[in-house]
């Protein structure tokens, strides 16, 4: 499993330690990756590609992508055809992350860094307009999410399965129900 964390966080997010936790109880057959992405998009999409194409050789992959990492996710899933379940997902971050131009502190490393507008155009490029296979995807959703707009990806993911839930928020409140659902989707 493929744990891709979102923007201004880390591998200590709580759903990818939720993940983590579960797999090591109940699934401990099951090797969970959660990698520290890079903060630059085209050095994050490099760096977790060349992670995927490593990792295919010996092992089943599944991912996991909240906020911004279900954007990464289901550009991985194009260019490599990996079940995915997205977690509140960015569908647009090259438009929301205009507001954040400037510069940056990751909160769980503390590295600083500056966005600049190539970085959003960075992000454009690995947009998928089209997906390949939406059978491949699960959304996660609660409507509640403060930071992206829930109808975006409810459209962008209408041909997936879908939990969509009412109130809740970006960290997605309560997935501790989900990870025996979340192995069992990407057939782990």
């Amino acid at each position: 499993m493929l744990y891709i964390h979102g923007f201004n966080s880390s591998p200590l997010s709580l759903k990818a330690q939720v993940m983590a936790e579960y797999c090591k109880q109940h699934r401990p057959d099951i090797r969970v990756e959660i990698p520290q992405m890079p903060c630059y998009p085209a050095q994050a999409a490099t760096f977790i590609d060349d992670l995927v194409s490593n990792f295919k050789q010996d092992y089943t992959i599944g991912l996991v992508g909240s906020s911004l990492g279900g954007y990464i996710s289901t550009w991985l899933n194009s260019r490599h055809q990996l079940p995915a379940v997205l977690v509140n997902p960015a569908v647009k971050p090259y438009e929301l992350l205009q507001d954040y131009l400037g510069e940056q502190v990751n909160p769980y490393t503390n590295e600083k860094y500056w966005l600049e507008p190539q970085h959003i155009n960075e992000l454009r490029v690995m947009d998928v307009e089209q997906l390949v296979d939406p059978k491949q995807f699960w959304l996660l959703q609660q409507m509640g999410d403060e930071v992206l707009d829930y109808r975006q990806a409810v459209a962008k993911y209408a041909a997936s399965k879908q939990t969509v839930e009412p109130n809740g928020d970006h960290s997605f409140v309560d997935f501790e129900r989900f990870p025996a659902d979340v192995i069992q989707f990407l057939n782990l």
